[in-house]
């Protein structure tokens, strides 16, 4: 096999937009949230299956003790974030406003660690993965991805290149910047073994260049004697959003490029979020399941912007009072990113596995534009990473034209929002898009449930 080579500078990538970083709490060192009352942790937190209920109310449980799972090979087990009593199994909303069950857990303010806890045995892939499995982790980045499905490569897939992804190109998240800056080696160590385990050699982190002391921080360490065959390369990359999408990434680090609803391994790489990385370091030293994460408190609301740690199923307005609270009645409450966040009703919800930030912005930050007429100025073709035409998708979802959004490629939209950012006439273009999606999956749905029927006697 020819010896794979370091690109030494970052391959070009189509689209984008520059969006304002906004990057306020990059400086300051991250906050630990005391214990909360209560935490309410619903079964699903990731891609895949939901997770059943192990415990029954009136149960007592420690923190990192095993609560919910499923046998599915596509999900990942819940653990308990503090110590106490299960105080109630109950339905709640999520934040794309479906119901799922969540277990209620009134704290005793203990922490005290389940005596099940132990760092795994791990002397093969085989258990790296269960091992993975185990803690309950998914993608950090906010995509909730079980990691331990991406981690199982299939046979058939030449995975050459592992790429870390220290992008967080959206306004305002400073989370993995700070992961870096508090835990670089445990980001160095979770690369070494996974990389040895899967049999990798060439580990590209792939960060934005508006990073600086992210970047000596990794090219430090990197550089060290933990790294002796130099396998490992810090590559900046351009501070455009969305920089940290793993199709753009993927460009960006190698120059390859994912087939049409294909996957990283269909292009030879493993992308893994540094937060993800750094956890399985942890992980593999001390036991500890997913029961917590680091999360940026941010917006034009927020009195006191900065990242905070905190127990997985804390009520948001608890994180929220804890960063000093709001400064004026948030204008759009926000989970995520202001570009592919959720926007929430209340902070009545809960902090998630996957929930990476809690924006507040004010109505200056998000004020909402009433579309004008197309122009046809062409900002959102040039915009797209993908290659689509976003107006002619947004026609065509408007129309509810099933054949039309097919045509387009619609389905290859990843609803990275450039189209609609960079759109002078302010029109709702992902969002119809995204409309567009679903009337595909609808179509498609009918068409089974069609063939079905036709085949019964």
């Amino acid at each position: 096999m020819a010896e794979l080579s370091f690109p030494k500078r970052p391959y070009r990538t189509k689209g984008g937009v520059h969006a304002p970083h906004n990057k306020n709490t990059a400086h300051k060192e991250s906050l630990m949230l005391p214990v909360p009352s209560m935490v309410a942790l619903p079964m699903t937190q990731h891609i895949g299956a939901p997770c059943k209920p192990m415990v029954k109310v009136g149960d007592i449980v420690d923190v990192g003790q095993q609560i919910a799972g499923s046998d599915a090979f596509v999900s990942a087990p819940i653990h308990a974030s503090v110590s106490g009593k299960v105080k109630k199994i109950d339905k709640i909303t999520m934040p794309d406003g479906g119901k799922v069950e969540a277990i209620f857990i009134e704290s005793d303010g203990e922490q005290r660690l389940s005596p099940d806890i132990r760092p795994p045995k791990v002397e093969s892939l085989s258990d790296l993965i269960t091992a993975v499995r185990n803690s309950g982790l998914v993608g950090l980045g906010g995509a909730g991805f079980p990691t331990s499905v991406k981690l199982n490569i299939p046979s058939d897939k030449n995975v050459d290149t592992m790429i870390i992804n220290v992008a967080e190109c959206e306004p305002y998240i400073t989370s993995d910047h700070r992961e870096i800056l508090e835990n670089s080696w445990d980001v160095i160590s979770g690369i070494i073994t996974v990389k040895e385990f899967l049999g990798i050699h060439r580990v590209i982190i792939g960060i934005e260049n508006n990073k600086p002391d992210a970047i000596k921080a990794l090219r430090e360490i990197a550089d060290s004697k933990v790294d002796p065959e130099d396998e490992i390369r810090v590559l900046p990359i351009k501070a455009t959003y969305p920089q940290g999408a793993e199709k753009i990434l993927i460009k960006a680090c190698t120059g390859r490029e994912i087939p049409v609803g294909g996957l990283p391994s269909d292009a030879g790489c493993l992308v893994m979020n540094v937060a993800s990385i750094a956890f399985i370091s942890r992980y593999l030293k001390t036991g500890i399941p997913l029961i917590s994460r680091r999360l940026t408190v941010d917006g034009g609301c927020i009195e006191n912007p900065v990242n905070v740690i905190a127990p997985i199923g804390t009520p948001i307005k608890d994180v929220i009072e804890f960063v000093g609270g709001y400064k004026e009645q948030p204008y759009k409450l926000i989970m995520g990113g202001p570009m592919m966040g959720i926007a929430l009703p209340n902070d009545d919800l809960y902090i998630l596995k996957q929930n990476n930030a809690i924006l507040a912005l004010s109505e200056k930050e998000a004020k909402h534009h009433e579309p004008t007429a197309c122009i046809r100025c062409g900002k959102c073709l040039d915009a797209c990473p993908m290659h689509l035409q976003p107006l002619e998708l947004a026609n065509a979802a408007d129309r509810g034209d099933v054949d039309g959004l097919k045509f387009y490629n619609a389905m290859n939209c990843m609803e990275c929002g450039c189209c609609s950012f960079t759109c002078p006439a302010k029109r709702h273009l992902v969002q119809n898009i995204r409309v567009g999606k679903a009337l595909i999956q609808k179509a498609k749905r009918e068409e089974i449930v069609s063939k079905d029927k036709g085949g019964k006697k």
